[in-house]
């Protein structure tokens, strides 16, 4: 016999069927273990596994009886070998399905397995396949599919396989796995992936010490997430580590890094391909807007924008290609920009970006939320977006540096609005567009663009209304197209209306024109001449449509949602969005995505004048701005009261006559609120006037998550902070303590504890007249956190002590297990543990009676915190772990970072200080609740983790970090660090 799969005998007739005998499967990147399907079958003693492990790496060929009893054995084997051997084997053979364990020559082999059967082969096959992608230049999938392969290892390969075979084989396999996992943590930094690296590295160099690749990539992660200083101390500490251990130096390899680090060297600041999740293809943006088919002229200006824009993928070495268009409202820049960039994309195989940034309003995009929006089209996952301005800009960059990528800046303000935004690499080109001409835009293409010529401006009304009718009054049409002043928007509103009325001549247009312009010289002059354009569109509209234009244009904000605009004009969804439909019909309003609409700048500020010269009763402005205030405050308790049920600060909100939108789940509403997040805001903002202040604070007290979760964070504290200006301005006590209340909870978040207690204290004692039940309750719980984290403990106690009386007063179940877990962080941090405990158990019991689950993860973190200082680091990690898998469900990613370096001091305490140092660069990756204050304290811990695992110099690099942290925010913490510094901590 040749050993191989045996041809099933021929069924006779009229025979049942057999059955397909379940598929075989073995592992040996783990416990050597087999499976029929999902059946896991006995391999009896650690003897007989080896015996299998043996047979199985020999991938089919014949092990003789004395190689197996070497490999089980070595140079002293038993006297009974042979025999076991063969009892081993038979014992097998019984177990395994037929055929598949075969005698030959003496010795044994295994065959006849199917594809995929042994969890190493299929290993090996993705390794390959990595490879294979990898030199193709598809990143992504080369590193998807080596953490498929890794994903196969379950714990030590042959674990528990005795024998000299089975211990050179493990020691195989695992520096095979080590440099898989190397191979993938280059791919992770070759597609900027840094940040999330670090944590895995410092693990990984912990547990390898003198593995000088896997210190070669930290060093290069370390850098490239600003953290020089670390990144250096990491060869110090490999340096040393080498002399003292091995009697050697570091490679030349890493040497060479080393220098490149201390001379900044540019090339190893970014990496060479883009960040991205795994994909199994590229992300191509293509965002331009569609390009109009009727556009006219503009030739020479279309030549030149395209020469310009497709001369960055031609030169060699420029850098990339910047065109800035000026010229007033109106007068086509956004067209004949969307036109070019159509005409250049094939200069561009790599992508198109996109975005307005509302330059012409009052507040215009800021470049941090729109580097945001790009990184998340180019392919990079939430997760990987930093927080600064500085940090996206740079990642921004690095994702497209070697793709070739036109980016169209709609709209924009200024230069430095502009500048975070410019790809800076060559291969790429941005083209700008803005009402003021970009002087200090350094190496930018320049152009000013005017209003049409009166030949192009006739050609484009005739292109719109038709030759025939033009050709027939073509003195008229010159007429109506210098009534619109040659400017472009102008002309197609007035064809446009033309075209659409079939029983008028071009001469009544005209003559329309001229008796209600009779101010031709302002259609040539700065925005009036945007109005005066948009009063022949806006002349044309129905009633309810014209109401509708008028009142919608009152909202700040991007955009609005059809919900939201169905309650400014006060009617049905259904027939809102009819409305809306046909002002998006009349160019006079755009179709954002499905079911939200927006304004371009210039058209809201003439429907604003329109409605403050067409309302009636002026009243009725107010009105629709109240509803809308209405609206968001209901909807917005709603997803208060779904987060938070049974807490009593919905019952202390300002009334709404607007019922609000439902949701069918809570993640449905948090998705409400997020997307929400900027028009809501900017109408909290437009709402701080007497009649509707309160009910502004109160939707500010209700979307609190915005801040907490720290998507909003920026916008939402300079919302508080006009908020606070306004009610102490308008004298209203009730309204100025919740905002300064919100305000402390912002700043508190964000590690500005001094701030925060002026706030908190402020609106502490102005609640001695104000009498709000709400704030005599929250005032107290947040001057005990504040007090909680700048260390003044019995301060603490007596805030939260008050604080739990006044919850208890008002039934506030949720808010006493808040203050009830805020004091039990203060009694543990007194030594007063067990009281501390009982109490955190408490707040955890209360709140999931209530079933909070966002709520719940706070209890269970503060409980694993107190049980963390009562030494009882079992079941502090599992209260941790639980509330940083809800944390994370939830979206609250400044919690799940703070949690993490929870978990760290957990594990720095239990001695395991590589798990520690990982969380902590977790923490620092993600960020924290207590913004640089969090930092200070996570670099601290990861200080601490990195000095037990004798790499010194970076631990000292983390301590001089977090040192200067606390120095700027004056924490008394620093003192602490000063002592891990000294030269006799450092002896």
């Amino acid at each position: 016999m040749d050993g191989g799969p045996r041809v099933p005998e021929q069924r006779r007739s009229g025979s049942a069927p057999v059955a397909e005998p379940a598929p075989l499967r073995f592992g040996v990147l783990g416990p050597v273990r087999a499976w029929h399907g999902e059946e896991a079958l006995s391999t009896g003693s650690p003897q007989q596994r080896a015996l299998l492990a043996a047979l199985l790496l020999r991938e089919g060929r014949t092990a003789t009886a004395a190689e197996l009893i070497d490999a089980l054995w070595g140079a002293e084997p038993p006297s009974q070998a042979l025999a076991a051997v063969r009892t081993y084997a038979s014992r097998l053979r019984k177990v395994l399905t037929p055929g598949v364990l075969i005698s030959e020559s003496g010795g044994y082999a295994i065959r006849g397995l199917r594809e995929g059967a042994l969890d190493l082969a299929v290993a090996q096959d993705l390794s390959a396949e990595a490879e294979k992608a990898r030199g193709a230049g598809d990143l992504s999938r080369a590193r998807a599919v080596l953490n498929q392969a890794l994903d196969l290892w379950d714990g030590e390969p042959l674990a528990g396989v005795p024998g000299p075979y089975a211990e050179a084989q493990r020691a195989r396999l695992e520096e095979w796995r080590l440099g898989l996992l190397e191979t993938r943590l280059d791919l992770d930094l070759e597609q900027g992936c840094h940040a999330e690296a670090v944590s895995e590295l410092t693990a990984l160099t912990a547990a390898h010490p003198l593995r000088e690749r896997l210190r070669e990539l930290l060093m290069l992660a370390l850098y490239r997430s600003g953290r020089q200083a670390e990144a250096l101390a990491v060869y110090a500490d490999t340096r040393r580590l080498l002399a003292d251990e091995l009697g050697v130096d570091p490679r030349p390899g890493l040497s060479e890094l080393q220098q490149r680090i201390l001379q900044a060297d540019p090339a190893l600041a970014e990496p060479s391909a883009p960040a991205a999740e795994p994909a199994a293809n590229p992300v191509r943006p293509a965002q331009l807007p569609a390009s109009v088919p009727d556009f006219t002229g503009r030739s020479s200006f279309v030549s030149e924008l395209t020469d310009v824009l497709s001369s960055a993928s031609e030169a060699e070495g420029r850098v990339m290609a910047v065109s800035a268009l000026a010229g007033i409202g109106g007068v086509g820049k956004t067209t004949l920009a969307v036109h070019v960039a159509h005409r250049a994309r094939p200069a561009f195989p790599d992508g198109q970006l996109y975005v307005d940034l509302q330059g012409a309003g009052p507040r215009p995009a800021e470049p941090e939320t729109v580097l945001g929006s790009f990184l998340r089209a180019l392919g990079t996952a939430d997760a990987s977006i930093p927080d600064s301005l500085e940090e996206r800009a740079a990642l921004y960059r690095s994702v497209l540096d070697g793709r070739r990528v036109l980016v169209l800046l709609d709209n924009a303000k200024d230069a430095a609005q502009v500048r975070p935004l410019l790809p800076g690499t060559e291969g790429c080109a941005a083209l700008v567009t803005s009402r003021v001409r970009m002087l200090d835009l350094a190496g930018a293409h320049l152009v000013d663009l005017d209003v049409m010529s009166p030949e192009e401006a006739l050609a484009l009304f005739t292109k719109i209304v038709g030759e025939e009718r033009v050709a027939a009054e073509r003195e008229a049409a010159l007429d109506v197209v210098a009534a619109c002043g040659f400017l472009p928007l102008a002309i197609r509103i007035a064809a446009s209306r033309l075209a659409a009325r079939r029983t008028w001549t071009v001469s009544v247009l005209a003559a329309k024109l001229a008796d209600e312009r009779r101010r031709l010289d302002e259609l040539q002059a700065g925005d009036l001449a945007v109005k005066a354009t948009f009063e022949l569109g806006y002349g044309q509209l129905e009633p309810a449509q014209a109401r509708a234009f008028r009142l919608l244009g009152l909202a700040d904000g991007p955009d609005i949602s059809l919900a939201a605009a169905a309650a400014v004009l006060d009617l049905p969804v259904e027939e809102t969005e009819d409305l809306l439909e046909s002002l998006v019909d009349t160019s006079l309003l755009e179709s954002a995505a499905p079911g939200r609409y927006r304004f371009h700048d210039l058209v809201r500020l003439y429907a604003r004048a329109c409605a403050e010269r067409d309302e009636w009763p002026p009243g009725e402005r107010e009105a629709a701005m109240s509803r809308v205030l209405d609206f968001y405050l209901a909807t917005a308790a709603r997803v208060y009261a779904m987060e938070r049920p049974g807490d009593r600060t919905i019952a202390h909100l300002e009334g709404a006559r607007h019922r609000g939108s439902e949701f069918s789940s809570a993640s449905v509403a948090l998705d409400w609120l997020h997307t929400e997040a900027e028009p809501l805001l900017a109408c909290v903002q437009q709402s701080l006037k007497a009649p509707t202040l309160r009910r502004a604070v109160d939707l500010l007290l209700a979307t609190i998550d915005l801040a907490e979760s720290g998507a909003s964070a920026r916008r939402y504290e300079t919302t508080a902070v006009a908020a606070r200006d306004a009610a102490a301005a308008l004298r209203d006590a009730h309204a100025e303590t919740r905002a300064r209340i919100t305000l402390a909870q912002v700043l508190s978040q964000s590690g500005r504890f001094d701030e925060a207690g002026i706030e908190a204290e402020h609106a502490d004692l102005l609640n001695q007249t104000a009498g709000d039940p709400w704030t005599a309750s929250t005032a107290p719980n947040q001057l005990g956190i504040i007090a909680n984290c700048t260390g003044r403990f019995p301060d603490a106690v007596v805030y939260l002590q008050r604080a739990i009386e006044a919850f208890r007063a008002d039934s506030n179940k949720p808010g006493e297990a808040s203050a009830v877990c805020n004091l039990s962080r203060a009694l543990a941090s007194m030594g007063r543990t067990q009281e501390a405990v009982e109490l955190a158990k408490r707040g955890v019991d209360i709140y999931d009676e209530l079933g909070m689950s966002v709520r719940l993860a706070n209890a269970l973190y503060a409980l694993g915190t107190v049980l963390t200082q009562a030494g009882s680091l079992h079941e502090a990690l599992t209260q941790l772990s639980e509330a940083l898998r809800m944390f994370t469900g939830n979206r609250q990613r400044l919690w799940e970072g703070t949690t993490h370096f929870r978990i760290a001091q957990v594990h720095m305490v239990s001695r395991h200080p590589a798990l520690a140092a990982q969380h902590a660069e977790q923490a620092l990756a993600i960020g924290c609740i207590g913004g640089d204050w969090m930092r200070a304290n996570a670099l601290t811990m990861l200080g601490k983790a990195l000095d037990a695992l004798d790499q010194s110099d970076r631990a000292r690099a983390c301590w001089q970090e977090a040192l200067t942290l606390y120095e700027q925010a004056g924490s008394p913490e620093a003192a602490e660090v000063r002592g891990l510094l000294s030269p006799l901590a450092a002896a």
